[in-house]
């Protein structure tokens, strides 16, 4: 059995509950996208496309595929058959779907225990409006009924769904039901049972041990009887055993005084129930690794789910690419088009993709907004799309998942007298390099700006053959075509270029190096062509005459 398991489950552990911000890429933490990269190809936007999760844990599951997609191919492959078994079963599907549409609410419920402060008095309200912790007034009774509820109901409800094919769907479906025999299921179904710190379910609690039954109410049944046997008593004795003191009133006086006591002690064995119990059993509810893989079960079937909506919101050719399993990097896809730009463009351009072992390196030349940055991207964002188990939009695929992707832009916002564009661009190239490996996808986007022409040349040159050597599916973005022209003569990449119309680019990349200098066309289209600065001047030399 192929593990689909992540080292770190989207529970959290601590004291506040997962976040965006948690499985964020920062530089001291991330996997196959870096910062740099998850911020350049747009992964923001492209997870909110695909998003069509239910559930927040659903939400934070996706997320974290976008953040740090899986590149184990065999798991890649169990993950598209569930999907496809989805696509195909439908009583299978709606069962899901009614199972985790049933998480929505009730998982809210769930994090207020695990992660609520419970301030303690009468009421139970919602939680506040702070936005760095869930305060509610009571004492936590409410929110343990209504989470460990919603484990049990989740877990219950389960057992209704159809047994899927298809092994990934098993292998969740068989972990939720490995949790219902687990004992941190039998302390969430309860009755818990506790003595000085230590908790029993009802499998262990033998007959003879000195454990007493929690009970999530403020209202406990032993302490009521008690003190209303006690009043009852006090006034028995006066009027009943002591008639001749004529003293009944002296009972009267006593209750008036001890009645107020009564809501005193409940508040006080509530804080002890928060403290001593609910705290303690959240915190090893939170710390079970039981309960954190059964909730993980609700995110991944709901981002199967939220990936079969978004296939349905595609209008044209998608495709679940093939995964091979493969030391080296490969990505060849049919037809393909940019995920986020067909949202908006009707006719947009589809182009194929062909990133083998033999053309590793692809070099794009041609003039700016031709397309090169869109097709860039649409490599990047196709090559994430299928290695985190999603369709692509294009007509077919197959790909190798890779272990890093790193998109270099320039970063004019990162500049310092020390090091100026050339060093901060360079730094970030060699950054690139020596974490690159053979199942790497680099994306570079210039090379060496901001020096001579010479050193440019020299210096582009011996990178690119680097990633030759290296082995890494690296694309180039350049102006170039005498750096093509020396790569050429080593038999070195594949040379796309952007291709023009009459009438302008036509966004559609063809085999070849582009020479033609495309500025004048470009300058006049947004008026600052060599006629346009002269016509300026001559206005304002006739507007001085005047």
């Amino acid at each position: 059995m192929i593990d689909i398991w992540r080292k770190r489950f989207i529970l959290s552990d601590s004291d506040q509950p997962t976040s965006l911000v948690d499985i964020r890429p920062t530089e001291e933490r991330y996997g196959v996208l870096d910062p740099k990269t998850f911020d350049a190809i747009e992964t923001e936007a492209l997870f909110e496309t695909v998003d069509h999760t239910r559930t927040e844990t659903g939400r934070l599951a996706l997320y974290r595929s976008f953040a740090n997609p899986q590149q184990d191919a065999q798991v890649l492959q169990q993950k598209q058959a569930a999907l496809r078994e989805i696509e195909s079963n439908a009583p299978l599907r709606e069962a899901l779907e009614q199972w985790v549409q049933g998480a929505v609410i009730g998982e809210k419920s769930l994090q207020y225990l695990l992660y609520g402060e419970f301030a303690g008095g009468l009421a139970t309200d919602d939680p506040g409006s702070r936005t760095d912790k869930l305060e509610f007034g009571g004492f936590g009774y409410k929110q343990y009924r209504d989470g460990t509820q919603f484990v049990v109901d989740w877990v219950e409800g389960s057992r209704n769904i159809p047994r899927p094919q298809s092994p990934y769907l098993c292998t969740l479906l068989d972990a939720v039901q490995e949790f219902a025999e687990s004992r941190t299921y039998a302390l969430i179904q309860g009755p818990v049972y506790t003595a000085n710190g230590k908790f029993k379910n009802r499998k262990e609690k033998k007959a003879f041990d000195l454990y007493s039954r929690f009970r999530p109410s403020l209202l406990k049944l032993l302490p009521t009887f008690i003190f209303f046997a006690a009043s009852y008593g006090i006034l028995f004795f006066f009027d009943v055993l002591m008639p001749q003191f004529s003293a009944s009133y002296i009972s009267y006086g006593i209750l008036a005084l001890t009645a107020p006591v009564f809501p005193i002690i409940l508040l006080a064995m509530g804080a002890t129930d928060r403290d001593a119990i609910i705290y303690p059993l959240r915190k090893l509810f939170r710390e079970s690794p039981e309960l954190a893989r059964t909730l993980e079960v609700l995110g991944l079937v709901d981002e199967l789910l939220a990936f079969y909506r978004y296939g349905q919101t595609h209008a044209g050719a998608k495709v679940l690419p093939d995964i091979l399993d493969d030391k080296q990097h490969r990505l060849i896809v049919s037809q393909a088009r940019n995920p986020l730009l067909i949202k908006t463009i009707n006719d947009y351009v589809p182009n194929d993709i062909h990133l083998d072992v033999a053309g590793r390196v692809l070099i794009i030349t041609g003039p700016n907004s031709g397309g090169k940055t869109a097709y860039c991207k649409t490599v990047a964002q196709i090559q994430l799309l299928g290695q985190i188990g999603c369709y692509i939009p294009a007509a077919q695929g197959q790909l190798v998942p890779v272990e890093h992707i790193y998109y270099q832009v320039p970063d004019p916002g990162q500049l310092s007298a020390a090091m100026g564009r050339f060093g901060h661009e360079l730094k970030r190239t060699r950054e690139i390099f020596f974490n690159a490996t053979a199942r790497s996808l680099v994306v570079l986007d210039e090379l060496s700006e901001g020096t001579t022409f010479e050193e440019k040349m020299t210096i582009s040159e011996y990178i690119l053959k680097g990633f030759h050597q290296l082995g890494a599916s690296t694309l180039l973005v350049t102006h170039n075509h005498e750096l093509c022209e020396l790569l050429q003569k080593d038999g070195i990449g594949r040379y796309l270029q952007v291709e023009f119309a009459t009438q302008g680019p036509t966004h559609r990349l063809i085999a070849g190096v582009s020479k033609v200098s495309h500025a004048d066309r470009v300058a006049s289209a947004i008026g600052f062509s060599q006629q346009d600065v002269e016509a300026h001047l001559q206005r304002q030399l006739e507007a001085s005459q005047e």
